[in-house]
This record gives structure tokens, sequence and C-alpha cells, in this order.
């Protein structure tokens, strides 16, 4: 029996999850879903990508990856106009965390913050020459 996996969610921990989950609605164009009363746990969605946020408690702490190794991100995102993505990202105000640029290993990507300072980069492959 062979078992095919189907897709992935990671889990960012947050301080604010209501406010989190609007800063995702509103700079980054996700829909979500708030669980618990009062919430502590979302579900984000924009197209097959998930998103998961879990609120960390009073005192909590939250590490973002690039604060243990230089140049990390907490997610990649693939998507297939990284380059219309950045120009509609930057008009909505999201924090970007660093601009578009072409990597040597044949992407083109950039990153934003959250406000809970988790990097997110979103990458496009570029076509061979």
């Amino acid at each position: 029996m062979s078992v095919i996996f189907q897709s992935i969610a990671p889990v960012l921990l947050v301080k604010d999850i209501a406010g989190s989950a609007e800063y995702w609605a509103t700079k980054v164009g996700f829909e979500f879903s708030l669980y618990n009363e009062p919430p502590t746990f979302a579900i984000l969605w924009k197209d097959d990508i998930k998103i998961m946020l879990a609120q960390v408690g009073q005192g909590g702490k939250i590490l973002p990856n690039w604060r243990v190794v230089n140049c990390t991100n907490d997610v990649y995102i693939w998507v297939d106009d990284v380059k219309s993505l950045y120009e509609k990202l930057t008009q909505n105000g999201t924090n970007i965390d660093y601009t578009l640029y072409d990597t040597p290993w044949g992407t083109r990507e950039f990153g934003i913050q959250d406000l809970d300072d988790h990097d997110i980069t979103f990458g496009q492959v570029l076509e061979a020459k």
C-alpha cells in the first residue's frame, strides 16, 4: 500500500491570534477561521496553501527561525507570479522583509514578516535560459 502525501500546513506561534489572522487577511490576502472561545487557534488559506496559527500563553516565547539561523525563513510559499504578488503586497502595506531578487539557485523571491517576526518567503522558479 502506498500513501500519497497531499499537503502541508505549517504552524506559526503568535501572541495575538485575532490580530495575526487579520494581518494575514488584509495584508497578504488569506481567508481564515478562528477556533475556541476566546480564539487561540486559526487556520489560514489561500488557493491550495494552508497555514495554522497557535496563540502562545501569557509570557510564552516565540522564536522565529531567522533568530536561530541567519537568513532562514519559517515558511516558503511557491507562487506562479512572484512579481505581481510582490507589487500587490507592497501596495497593501505588508511588512516587506527583503525585496524581490533573483537567487543563484534559479528562483525569484521576496520575503515578508508577520506581526511576530516570522519570515515568510514567496518564490517562483525562473525559466531556464
